[in-house]
């Protein structure tokens, strides 16, 4: 990445550019960052283009096509517009290689690592599909890795189910040897062109070496056309699934949903993404991006011109950040960072909501998107469960669990039999997990209630998931792994966190490790394969908190706020309570990390802490005399904290840029107050009301 130069754009809508990521044959992407410090790729159309009516549809179209797939395996688009001449169209900045860089330098994926990534590959394919669009360019190079899992990116060439391949005679727009054959040859292609580049995609990590090779681009495209795939390396149990995608006509290919279940993995789960020497890169990468988002606008006195240049450095010389253009440009970077940006209108089947004016001083309340609405009679006196998943916010309550529209709030479906006491687990826009009242695991698809299996686990509350796998605690008080795959147990072992009916265990897991904190304020990771012990830390707290993971980094609240490495459990930073730890002040709540900062209370002051080293960028008093319980709830550009679960003081909405107060909320009725959020919205739940608000 190189500085800005006389003729860059300092700023692009609300995000402020830092360096030029590189440039290609459409424009150039810069690294910006917005008002929370989020990383965010621009990409621009060179000015001369402007007034070429092709270039332009294609650039608007990029935007369109991408917006439209909301799959949590694409590279979400924030924001698209037109400033002084200047097109851009600003991206989440995913931090992380390539799919093709990967392979190059750490070399070729067993069998079971490569089951896990066809799998979540072929399932981002079908959300693709789903949208009707046919993505056209689906390769390693437009697949990245992130901590969270390969993403797919490049949405140049996308479009509807029925639309044509070719701009013009002998003009193909797509990859010699990941292009499909009907693609080749001109002809109209539908989703099963993706299938076959998919197929392509797996020869190529399997083996090291495209599936179709040739001495030029002609030769190559021969190949895939006429010729046989090479898939001598690929591992024998997985050749004949992915020899059926490249198959030359597009009926004999199989669906993404039948290549995912496949190459469903084994009950041992190996994600590549999380294993050496791939996660140590991705995590290089996240640290280099998070430092970076840090330097410019740091507060007096924390400006620091030479660390800044040299993380620019690291980001262009040492590898740790990416972008390569060409006649599709795109862009990597840091992490999903949809709730700091801007956001659009809901396109098609999406529930974003549009984002309001960021108020300018503190005023009045704005209207609720919908609410409050009266939930249904399980829950009253009684949530515990208050989650998210696409299309339905989740309420758990005395008579089971209830789902309710996220665009109206009109009640969906409930589930009587389910224990909310346990809690809830939303897996995937496709999976969430709850318990019946005989402990049996419970596997249901959010947007109809439908209950796709069961499974005996003798399950008393749920504490997380990771892969294909959800972990609980059990009526006896044991610590339980179960397959979501084979719904078998994988392991159980003594729990090492203590818990009660009121204080349950809080558990958070990521990158392989499980980390519980129990009503003692001990911390324990396990590990998640074998359940054995990787590290404890006691009397962090005095009671339960909610641990936060980012990259490499766990989070704790407590009597200090501290940050120890995930792996190993030492100390990065610590930054002490400024109340004692005492029952009307608890010291630290959990907290919640967005961009390159976490937001958590202590006492009755919310602050925002930099990630890095622990040092406070600012504080906001909240007008209470009880501390808070919960942690924060962050999106776009503000950050939301219930003020009291029992009382009437409701929840207060700061903006995260500086912590001035944007406004409060009275959040209904007496009653435990809950809060949950996601893409651009916050739900409220107190008593029987559960009411949805918008966001700046």
């Amino acid at each position: 990445m190189r500085p800005l130069g006389p003729g860059d754009p300092v700023r692009l809508g609300p995000y402020r550019l830092i360096g030029v990521l590189g440039a290609g044959g459409m424009g150039q992407v810069y690294l910006g960052r917005d008002g929370s410090a989020a990383l965010v790729a621009v990409k621009v159309l060179r000015p001369e283009f402007a007034d070429e009516a092709a270039m332009v549809r294609r650039f608007v179209r990029e935007a369109e096509m991408a917006r439209a797939v909301t799959s949590e395996g694409v590279a979400r688009v924030l924001a698209a517009h037109v400033d002084d001449g200047r097109m851009w169209i600003a991206s989440e900045f995913l931090a992380g290689p390539t799919l093709e860089d990967a392979v190059q330098r750490h070399g070729p994926l067993g069998a079971a690592a490569l089951a896990s990534l066809g799998a979540a590959l072929a399932v981002t394919l079908r959300d693709i599909h789903a949208t009707g669009l046919v993505h056209r360019d689906f390769k390693p190079s437009n697949i990245v890795l992130t901590s969270a899992g390969p993403r797919v990116i490049d949405f140049g060439i996308a479009r509807p189910e029925h639309g044509l391949t070719l701009t013009s005679t002998g003009q193909t727009p797509i990859t010699p040897g990941y292009g499909s054959p009907e693609q080749a040859l001109g002809r109209r292609s539908g989703p099963k062109a993706d299938v076959f580049s998919l197929g392509a995609v797996l020869a190529y990590t399997a083996q090291g070496r495209p599936a179709f090779e040739g001495t030029h681009v002609a030769a190559v495209q021969y190949e895939v056309v006429h010729g046989e795939p090479k898939l001598d390396r690929v591992p024998a149990h997985q050749r004949a699934l992915i020899a059926a995608c490249l198959a030359k006509e597009p009926g004999q290919r199989p669906s993404p949903e039948e290549i995912a279940a496949g190459l469903a993995p084994s009950r041992h789960v190996v994600l590549p993404w999380r294993t050496e020497p791939w996660a140590h890169e991705i995590a290089a990468r996240e640290e280099t991006a998070r430092r970076a988002a840090t330097f410019p606008g740091d507060p007096p006195g924390r400006r620091d011109g030479t660390s800044r240049r040299r993380a620019l450095a690291l980001m262009s010389g040492g590898g740790a950040l990416l972008a390569t253009l060409g006649g599709g440009a795109y862009w990597l970077g840091a992490g999903r960072q949809q709730e700091n940006a801007e956001s659009t209108k809901p396109t098609g089947n999406s529930w974003q909501a549009e984002v309001r004016p960021e108020p300018t001083t503190q005023g009045e309340t704005p209207q609720a998107l919908w609410g409050p609405t009266k939930a249904e009679s399980g829950t009253k006196g009684a949530a515990t469960v208050l989650r998210c998943a696409r299309d339905v916010v989740l309420v758990g309550g005395e008579e089971g669990l209830h789902a309710y529209g996220v665009m109206d709030g009109k009640p969906r479906w409930n589930l009587q039999e389910a224990d909310a006491a346990a809690g809830c687990l939303t897996v995937s826009d496709a999976l969430a997990l709850s318990v019946d009242r005989n402990g049996r695991l419970l596997g249901i698809r959010p947007r109809d209630g439908q209950q796709l299996w069961s499974t005996t686990a003798d399950a008393a509350h749920l504490l997380a998931s990771e892969g294909a796998a959800a972990y609980c605690v059990t009526r006896d008080g044991r610590l339980r792994a179960v397959n979501l795959k084979h719904r078998e147990t994988l392991w159980t072992v003594r729990s090492p966190a203590r818990s009660t009916e009121d204080d349950p265990v809080r558990a958070t897991a990521a990158h392989g490790l499980l980390v519980l904190c129990g009503t003692d304020g001990t911390v324990t990771a396990v590990r998640t394969r074998t359940g054995r012990r990787a590290w404890t830390v006691r009397g962090q707290s005095d009671s339960a908190l909610l641990p936060a993971i980012h990259g490499r980094t766990v989070f704790l609240g407590g009597r200090s706020l501290i940050a120890l490495g995930l792996g190993d459990g030492k100390k990065k930073w610590s930054r002490p309570s400024d109340s004692p730890s005492k029952q009307d002040a608890p010291g630290w709540t959990a907290a919640t990390v967005s961009g390159a900062a976490l937001y958590a209370a202590d006492g009755t002051e919310l602050r925002k802490i930099a990630l890095s080293d622990g040092r406070q960028i600012w504080g906001c008093p909240l007008p209470i005399d009880l501390p808070p319980t919960d942690p924060p709830v962050v999106q776009a550009r503000s950050v939301w904290i219930a003020l009291d679960r029992s009382g009437g003081a409701g929840v207060m909405a700061v903006r995260a840029r500086d912590g001035s107060s944007a406004w409060r909320y009275g959040a209904g009725p007496e009653g435990k107050l809950l809060l949950t959020a996601a893409d651009k919205r916050v739900f409220v739940l107190r008593g029987e009301e559960l009411t949805a608000m918008p966001v700046f």
